[in-house]
């Protein structure tokens, strides 16, 4: 297999897991449980059924699942077992499956959705996608939660090595809103379908984050997408070798962000320092796989 799934397009050869991911075309997973801390649609009262792919083909310096994303942690499964994993977190009484970081194991994905489960299906991704991957996974996706980390080429290639990654990350989020259409929540709030974005605050480039949420605002009609302001960033693992991303989010940083939110009248939701804590990032123990 010679990958040219995510936008780096590398060839690298995946049997021999020698792609840009360092993954190979098996699935590799680090956890799989109830998860009841992404946005509350997704979360409800049941939790999230997440499933955490191990590699990433981004690899931005300030992740928090540096473990899995960069480290690689994880075990190999078969299309089989992952598609056995989904219907565990079924029966668990999940909300939906909520795979994280899965666009360079899109393939597989496909694979392991060939029969429709019961709940919907959330494709978490940092928003690098290529179109033509998310176009062969149309009728298997409800939700797509995708990342718009950079709307700047510079700092996507300073922090990703990826300076397409805004114009990449546009065309993504728009195929995405096309196949799924405007958000719809059941009687109980949850999300059935629809696009969430979300948006990363990182220190002294509240202006970037402005220019995300204009986007966001002149791009899709009012009630059509969520967007999803997160203000935890700290400084995890790679981050410290960068001074300017070396400290925490300023409370003025914080409070302009989701005041500018507020003005654009832009629906959705914050999220707040507390999702930092340790506690709430989850234990890549092989739990579940």
């Amino acid at each position: 297999m010679h990958c040219t799934l995510c936008p780096r397009q590398c060839g690298g050869d995946r049997t021999k897991a020698a792609g840009r991911c360092r993954m190979p075309s098996e699935p590799v997973v680090a956890r799989a449980a109830l998860h009841f801390w992404e946005e509350p649609p997704l979360s409800g009262t049941r939790g999230a059924g997440t499933v955490f792919f191990s590699g990433c083909s981004l690899g931005c310096v300030f992740c928090q699942n540096q473990a899995i994303s960069q480290a690689d942690f994880g075990k190999t499964i078969s299309v089989d077992r992952l598609r056995a994993i989904f219907q565990e977190l079924v029966a668990q009484g999940a909300h939906n499956i909520d795979l994280v970081n899965p666009t360079h194991f899109a393939h597989v994905v496909a694979q392991a959705l060939e029969a429709p489960l019961p709940i919907p299906v959330v494709w978490n991704t940092g928003g690098y996608d290529r179109v033509e991957t998310l176009q062969a996974l149309e009728g298997k996706i409800d939700i797509y939660l995708p990342d718009y980390k950079y709307p700047d080429p510079q700092g996507a290639k300073a922090y990703a090595g990826a300076a397409d990654y805004p114009a990449v990350a546009q065309a993504a989020i728009q195929e995405m809103v096309r196949q799924t259409g405007p958000c719809q929540l059941d009687g109980d709030g949850l999300l059935r379908r629809g696009v969430v974005i979300r948006h990363l605050l990182l220190p002294g480039r509240l202006a970037q984050a402005k220019e995300v949420m204009d986007w966001v605002a002149g791009t899709f009609p009012p009630g059509t997408v969520l967007f999803s302001l997160m203000s935890q960033y700290t400084p995890w693992g790679r981050a410290a070798a960068f001074p300017s991303l070396d400290r925490p989010l300023r409370k003025s940083e914080i409070r302009g962000a989701e005041a500018y939110m507020a003005n654009l009248g832009l629906e959705g939701f914050t999220q707040g320092v507390e999702a930092a804590k340790a506690e709430y990032i989850p234990a890549f123990d092989l739990t579940g796989v």
